[in-house]
């Protein structure tokens, strides 16, 4: 009873309101800011690598701008750049991919409002890093009780969310996937993740960022070494695989069936919905990692925050997509006539990716491959969103709750490999859900804030 309800909250939200306040405070941050996502897109690009470090060394507060960002990508590239658009692609058909990039193209727009902000509304820590993100923006934008009830709704649910049950759900992946390619018992998995994790947890920021900045850059070459020699071996179906993608996304319902009118609906929806899954863009969660950034001006942190969401959604989840469209969905393929028949109890979001590498690479060694892949993904964004948890926990009950907060983190990742509960991934979905409502609201009224920020000249 209490997961249908669930179900038909998150319908509603993915379907309506989410889809309009993700479109709408991108668009309205687009236009405000004169295309800002390519205007200073060269700016980000050179200021992200130009920077790039794998050993950036103990900072005196914070992170170093290549950490936080690194620490963002950590957050952002997870289950659903790998399992997320599996998902999108099964439900919403190949065109699904379509409305990501462009949910994604006006999220980098929102996410340099989230990330400048998150700069300039920071609070110095006493544990040697910064107190930034959505709670104290909003109460910026909104003073007296009306902020204090936003930011505290934000607070909430971004800890239920991403540090409770969000984890537990990047587990599991790991758990299931492991088991599945190596056969190792997710209990195992779950201890092991539990000791690796409780480590990097208790060593604070410093050892946060250390952790992320070697594992961000490692993780993405490892993904793209694979995808690309896969795309390789497919490359005469790299056209067809594009043109299905822009085909579908206009016609959506000759591969998933129904009216055009239900078709459509369900393939936009799908690219947002797993589109913020995927970036995080409009959620409000990375801009507690880009709020630990040590930068003088916040222009510079918010044009990085842009190439962070290019990096997760541009390259890695469409690199991802490629290769299951151009494997299942071209001649031949399991899926050439849609998700329907047989196929339907073979194939699903969770093991969708693994048939799909398998094609090319065989079948253990496909599985192999995207279960450590996944492992990487889903590990650093447990490894990110406990922080942006923490700093909420902070927010709500002080410096002193957060040892309570970690053991409570770590008990859900360890639940995460040994259970699967439909009701958990639905709550987590409910609350990220949640989460952008009042983070949108903010955004909205702080816009003459970030478009004043904007240097004059172009980048």
């Amino acid at each position: 009873m209490l997961l249908e309800i669930v179900q038909t909250i998150n319908t509603y939200l993915s379907d309506y309101i989410l889809v309009f306040l993700l479109v709408g405070v991108g668009l309205w941050y687009t236009i405000r800011t004169r295309f800002v996502q390519i205007r200073y897109f060269g700016e980000g690009m050179r200021r992200l690598f130009g920077n790039m470090s794998l050993r950036g060394g103990r900072q005196e507060r914070g992170m170093s701008s290549f950490q936080a960002v690194a620490t963002a990508i950590a957050a952002q590239v997870g289950t659903g750049n790998i399992v997320g658009s599996a998902g999108a692609i099964l439900a919403g058909g190949p065109g699904a991919i379509f409305w990501m990039w462009v949910i994604a193209f006006f999220g980098m727009a929102t996410i340099y409002a989230e990330a400048t902000m998150a700069i300039r509304t920071r609070k110095h820590g006493d544990d040697g890093s910064y107190h930034g993100g959505p709670v104290y923006y909003i109460t910026t934008a909104f003073k007296g009780g009306f902020g204090r009830f936003l930011a505290g709704f934000f607070a909430v649910a971004i800890v239920l969310a991403l540090g409770c049950m969000g984890c537990m759900v990047q587990s599991n992946s790991i758990g299931s996937t492991f088991e599945t390619a190596f056969h190792i018992p997710s209990w195992i998995t779950g201890i092991v993740l539990v000791v690796i994790c409780a480590f990097i947890f208790l060593g604070g920021v410093q050892r946060l960022a250390s952790v992320t900045e070697k594992l961000v850059p490692v993780m993405a070459a490892i993904f793209l070494v694979g995808a690309v020699a896969v795309l390789a071996v497919r490359f005469r179906y790299i056209p067809e695989t594009f043109g299905m993608i822009f085909r579908y996304a206009f016609q959506p319902q000759a591969i998933i069936g129904g009216s055009f009118g239900a078709a459509l609906k369900i393939a936009v929806s799908q690219g947002a919905k797993r589109g913020l899954f995927s970036n995080e863009a409009g959620m409000g969660s990375t801009p507690h990692a880009h709020a630990q950034a040590n930068v003088k001006d916040p222009h510079e942190q918010g044009v990085v925050a842009m190439i962070s969401v290019f990096i997760d959604t541009f390259v890695v989840l469409t690199l991802n997509a490629l290769v299951i469209i151009s494997t299942l969905y071209t001649d031949g393929g399991p899926l050439a006539d849609g998700y329907v028949g047989a196929v339907t109890g073979q194939l699903d979001s969770a093991n969708l990716a693994q048939t799909a590498f398998g094609t090319v690479m065989g079948t253990g060694l496909g599985s192999a491959f995207v279960a450590i892949c996944l492992f990487f993904f889903a590990f650093s964004t447990i490894l990110g969103w406990n922080l942006f948890g923490k700093i909420n926990v902070i927010y709500l009950f002080g410096q002193k709750s957060t040892v309570i907060y970690t053991v409570v983190a770590l008990v859900f990742i360890f639940l995460g490999t040994v259970t699967s509960n439909d009701l958990v991934w639905a709550l987590t979905d409910m609350f990220n859900f949640l989460m952008v409502i009042p983070n949108a609201i903010a955004l909205f009224a702080l816009t003459g804030v970030v478009v004043k920020g904007l240097p004059h000249k172009r980048g």
